[in-house]
């Protein structure tokens, strides 16, 4: 990404791995709301384009070869990428020990939040961190392997409601996030999901990835009464309102879609009246693991790929992304 709408796909001379690095074959690359943010704005969120810049941070591939001091990384070995790493002299306070997703400064693949910015993975070859670095389970192919930072998002945003077996969950939002949300929640063993959107091809795909029920609250359909669970996927002010009003007295209302940095009207007395529980979810920790154990264990998110393109189509990948008939958009990086 060079700036807003000016999305190119460059030829650069090939990376080496340095010491304490790996040298990665990308194969795979999600599209994610970020990237298609960067392509439309030259900017995500308060993170905005002064360098062209790599895009991509959901990714997997194969390794090639390791830099001076690694070790246990052999070539061939298929492995995804944990996108996150704090930066230096970022230090967590003793209360938020392990929760490194708080980290104040943290450098993430595919964000111009520093300058230099931090490329991604889309491109034929990365050189990688070797602690970034994650081997994918026997089975799992480096497609479903770049499906593991979403799944995580989703996967972390279903451990901070609980215990979810054996409850009635609602997802509010239908986007590849939220669907993801949907199957996490289904994976861990949720008695029935609900999932609601705006959007009937977004509702499909929720249901392909197991929801019960599916709602189209652009249609005329509405939100259940008195859910105990719910996950709000869509990031839209303007549906805090209903959702806060779905959710049960003394429920609990997991905020997994980003809202906006800026100030936005929404209806929030029911958060008091009815004494819910708002709790945020943001990115995730070491739950990319997780996720690779949930793929190994037969969780199958392959419904939410709806389109696939080859790197050289990359500026069609992100148009695709960005209208309202996809889910995840894949680029096919090399090989795999």
């Amino acid at each position: 990404m060079h700036g807003a709408g000016d999305l190119r796909v460059e030829e650069r001379p090939d990376p080496v791995a340095r010491p304490g690095e790996v040298l990665v074959a990308m194969e795979w690359g999600g599209v994610c709301g970020s990237d298609v943010a960067y392509w439309k704005n030259g900017a995500s969120g308060t993170a905005v384009l002064r360098d062209p810049l790599i895009l991509g941070h959901e990714v997997a591939g194969r390794v090639v070869a390791s830099g001076p001091g690694v070790h246990g990384w052999d070539p061939g070995l298929r492995v995804t990428v944990h996108p996150a790493q704090a930066a230096t002299g970022s230090v967590l306070p003793p209360r938020l020990t392990g929760r490194t997703n708080l980290h104040t400064r943290v450098r993430y693949f595919g964000s111009a939040a520093f300058h230099p910015h931090t490329d991604g993975g889309f491109s034929e070859l990365r050189a990688v961190p070797a602690d970034q670095l994650r081997q994918l389970p026997d089975g799992v192919s480096t497609e479903q392997g770049a499906l593991a930072e979403p799944l995580a998002v989703a996967m972390h945003a279903v451990s901070r409601a609980g215990e979810v077996r054996g409850r009635d969950v609602v997802v509010n939002g239908a986007g590849p996030i939220g669907c993801l949300v949907v199957a996490a929640a289904k994976f861990r063993g949720a008695a029935s999901v609900t999932a609601a959107d705006v959007s009937d091809a977004s509702l499909a795909v929720a249901k392909e990835l197991g929801a019960d029920q599916i709602l189209n609250v652009g249609g005329g359909d509405r939100l259940p009464d008195d859910c105990e669970l719910v996950f709000e996927a869509s990031g839209a002010p303007a549906a805090l309102g209903g959702v806060l009003r779905a959710t049960a007295r003394g429920g609990t209302l997991v905020q997994v879609g980003n809202l906006p940095g800026s100030a936005a009207p929404a209806v929030l007395g029911d958060l008091v009246t009815r004494e819910i529980t708002w709790i945020g979810a943001y990115r995730f920790v070491e739950e990319i693991s997780d996720a690779l154990d949930a793929l190994r264990d037969g969780l199958d998110v392959s419904g939410v790929i709806t389109h696939r393109f080859d790197i050289g189509q990359a500026a069609e990948a992100l148009a695709t992304a960005a209208g309202p008939e996809s889910s995840k958009v894949m680029i096919r990086l090399s090989g795999g």
